[in-house]
């Protein structure tokens, strides 16, 4: 059977890898490292077609180490142990390099197991992962490790790619592959910077436009293809988040035209959930207390969009999302909360005085007898002076009035309110 097209053409040396000259152009670290000779515990980060197993194959070749290779989405202890049982063989005496694919599906267990042989040096190894690895990686596994993150490559870099391709695929096959520049080119951005994608739908465009004498590639079939290629999203990986946090933030910022770009790159891929919520909490979040309407206003067109569903359901949250972007913006209720949460977290939280608890009667020991508790709804304009905070931060201060027209409109209420009072 063939091998993907992908494999046929992989690189093997350094300068034939496309892009990622951010750690393989000359002097680079990583290039540095792997021409040294001298190979630490490397992880490669990044999304998946941007040449992490490329690189690790690459380096595996300078190596007199005995190369196994390991993907942890079906590998298992024991396989981890069949590698640890040839450590000090003939055949692994200058040691073991273990290239271990997607190890965020490793569990801890799994890679504590690894580490006391990366420790002593039985084991060098070279790990790839598309999530960070700093939130899946044991964390004594990273500080053994030097962590490299790879960059989705730009069109000019795949476009390279595609063209070198077709030439693999005209020997291969012994026909002239006629695809135009501008064609290439919207294969190249259509990839998002995924190598092995973009080779996907090179072969699937010759696939549909091969003949007897040649295979060309026309206008018309890239497009069909790009048609149902057209959106790269991993509702479990970085870019998944990468998305919703390039949506919320372009709602704080204020900007109407990104905030309904992304969102319908998240409709485009069938994501509309993470939108609704990532709409909820940007609401009462960033607006907040400078437009309280503005919490049921999208409560209402995320209840709407999932009531009717897409297309329409994009109708109603478009409306929301250009409402959240062009609306003043406050976080005082959100700093209020955070800052007293930090003082709770830092065991700063006292006894609630004794005129707000819940009893209406005392102990003999007590020096004050009494409620005490002064109902404001009895006094003008319904409030009276009296702690509410325990006595050890009675004089904290959590919320501050924001700039914006409603807040400032209730500050000058109770300033008036607090001022008549005093003045009795």
């Amino acid at each position: 059977m063939t091998s993907p097209l992908a494999d046929r053409i992989r690189p093997k040396t350094l300068d034939e890898v496309s892009g990622q000259k951010h750690l393989l152009a000359e002097g680079k670290i990583l290039r540095r490292i792997i021409e040294s000779g001298e190979l630490p515990n490397l992880i490669f980060y990044g999304p998946s077609g941007v040449g992490k197993t490329t690189v690790a194959n690459i380096i595996a070749s300078k190596t007199g180490k005995k190369l196994c290779y390991l993907n942890a989405t079906t590998a298992s202890t024991s396989d981890i142990k069949d590698i640890v049982a040839s450590i000090g063989s003939i055949e692994a005496s200058s040691g073991i390099l273990l290239y271990l694919d997607e190890i965020q599906y490793f569990n801890k267990k799994q890679q504590q197991i690894l580490l006391s042989y990366i420790e002593n040096g039985d084991i060098t190894l070279i790990a790839s992962t598309t999530e960070n690895p700093y939130f899946y990686v044991y964390n004594a596994i990273l500080s053994r490790s030097s962590v490299f993150e790879f960059k989705p490559l730009g069109a000019e870099d795949i476009a390279e790619v595609i063209n070198r391709a077709k030439g693999i695929l005209e020997e291969e096959k012994g026909k002239k592959i006629t695809l135009l520049e501008s064609d290439c080119k919207k294969l190249s951005q259509a990839a998002a910077g995924d190598v092995r994608r973009s080779l996907n739908m090179l072969e699937l465009c010759c696939l549909v436009a091969e003949g007897d004498n040649e295979i060309n590639i026309d206008s018309d079939i890239v497009e069909q293809i790009l048609s149902g290629n057209s959106v790269r999203y991993d509702r479990d990986g970085d870019e998944h988040y990468d998305l919703l946090s390039a949506f919320q933030k372009s709602m704080r910022g204020s900007d109407p035209n990104a905030a309904v770009y992304y969102l319908g790159r998240i409709l485009a891929a069938g994501d509309m959930p993470s939108a609704c919520r990532r709409l909820l909490v940007c609401a009462s979040e960033d607006v907040g207390l400078a437009h309280p309407q503005i919490i049921p206003i999208v409560k209402a067109a995320v209840d709407t969009a999932m009531m009717v569903g897409m297309p329409e359901a994009r109708i109603p949250l478009a409306d929301a999302v250009v409402l959240v972007a062009i609306s003043p913006k406050s976080a005082t209720g959100h700093d209020a909360i955070n800052a007293a949460m930090r003082d709770i977290e830092m065991g700063f939280v006292g006894e609630i005085p004794r005129h707000l608890q819940n009893k209406h009667f005392d102990g003999e020991d007590a020096e004050i007898k009494g409620q005490n508790y002064f109902y404001p709804h009895e006094f003008k304009n319904h409030y009276v002076e009296q702690q509410y905070l325990p006595d050890k931060i009675k004089s904290r201060k959590y919320y501050n009035f924001g700039d914006n027209k409603t807040e400032q409109a209730y500050r000058e209420y109770w300033e008036n309110v607090k001022k008549c009072q005093k003045d009795k």
